[in-house]
């Protein structure tokens, strides 16, 4: 009984932990976040809380969710409106997640992203139905609480419901890669320099996206080149670096968006960062197939070419032949059929003395016995002559 009892403070414990440690990651993103706030200081382009929630929600399971309740709830309460608006945000933030959960789960998702059908399930059902929950409550209560005025419902709306699918494409992708990854061994140095050269590639072209004249298009070499050479390890964390630096320079309203209003800036930058992140995870979810694909075939050629081998083998068996066209086998039931067969002549022989000494003697008992005897002998007769003596 004491020790069932430790081993529920054991779970009970680590269980807190977790919840604990998610309210601190999800309360410090949206701090980060709010940075670059561009309605009423807590509607972003995009809201990193969301992706790590549903991230969280994906490898640990949903009884994670208080850490996401208490964790918006502390975000909320120091922006007001009124703690009946921070309640109604705070349930909307929470059922998003849980709602992207449930979709996902629903549909199978794998959390390796290694599959077409996952990045699909991942950008249309996680980000795209699962935060329509959250823009919806968050953006209601502002307007009913007077924060806002019902004519800004919805450029508010759509701030808040493309910010939040934006943290869900481009932040649970990095989540998931760095719950797997690990220090690869033996990889060539020349990998490691591709990776640094990367690296470097993608900070470059973020500098390029803030310059004035509009390069946006450079991070879609870059997300290709990432993509093919890195899968999803090297996509999802330059779709991550290209759309911060991006999201930097529409808060800003510097590069290509200088000079124009907020509704222009927001379909320019969201269009982008949903580029973005669709041909990272769609190219990379690609890729993962055709390699995995190409696996279980050689798989299959490698099981195929080890069965026709043993097939080969058994075939060529060394065997010694006791006669011209004639195997060990048949010369082997050919000796046993000849020792079968002395025998039974042996048998007949004495068979036949029998009946000789039963019928006195005489030459017919000798002959039947000689006769059983050939029988048996399967047609080999041979005839002995009666004695003359009795």
């Amino acid at each position: 009984m004491t020790e069932a009892r430790r081993e529920r403070l054991r779970r009970g414990g680590l269980a807190a932990l977790e919840v604990c440690v998610l309210a601190a990651l999800y309360y410090g993103s949206a701090r980060l976040g709010l940075l670059q706030q561009l309605v009423r200081g807590q509607v972003t382009p995009v809201w990193p809380p969301s992706g790590i929630a549903v991230a969280a929600l994906l490898m640990r399971g949903p009884r994670v969710w208080p850490g996401i309740t208490l964790g918006a709830f502390l975000v909320n309460i120091t922006l007001g409106p009124s703690f009946a608006a921070v309640l109604a945000i705070t349930a909307g933030n929470t059922l998003a997640p849980l709602c992207s959960y449930a979709l996902l789960r629903r549909t199978g998702f794998r959390d390796e992203l290694d599959r077409l059908r996952d990045a699909l399930a991942l950008i249309f059902l996680g980000a795209f139905t699962g935060m329509l929950i959250s823009a919806t409550a968050g953006s209601a209560a502002l307007v009913f609480s007077g924060a806002l005025s019902p004519d800004q419902f919805w450029s508010t709306w759509m701030v808040w419901w493309t910010g939040d699918a934006m943290g869900v494409l481009v932040v649970t992708p990095v989540l998931l890669v760095l719950r797997r990854a690990r220090l690869p061994r033996g990889v060539p140095a020349v990998r490691w320099v591709e990776a640094l050269l990367l690296a470097g590639v993608a900070i470059g072209v973020g500098l390029l996206e803030a310059s004035p004249t509009p390069l946006l298009f450079l991070a879609f070499p870059l997300l290709f080149w990432a993509a093919f050479r890195f899968h999803l390890s090297g996509a999802a964390p330059c779709a991550l670096a290209v759309s911060t630096f991006a999201i930097l320079a529409a808060a800003r309203r510097s590069g290509p968006f200088a000079g124009h209003d907020l509704v222009s800036n927001m379909i320019t930058l969201q269009a982008f960062n949903g580029s973005a992140a669709l041909t990272a995870l769609l190219l990379a979810a690609i890729l993962g197939e055709r390699a995995q694909s190409q696996r279980e075939i050689e798989l299959a050629c490698r099981q195929l070419a080890d069965m026709v081998s043993k097939i080969t083998d058994d075939d060529h068996h060394p065997l010694l032949a006791r006669g011209p066209g004639t195997t060990g086998a048949d010369a082997g039931k050919a000796d046993g059929g000849a020792a079968t067969t002395g025998v039974t002549a042996g048998t007949g022989d004495d068979e036949a003395a029998t009946k000789g000494g039963g019928a006195g003697g005489g030459a017919l008992g000798a002959g039947e016995g000689d006769d059983a005897g050939a029988t048996r002998t399967g047609g080999h007769r041979t005839r002995q002559r009666s004695s003359p003596h009795p």
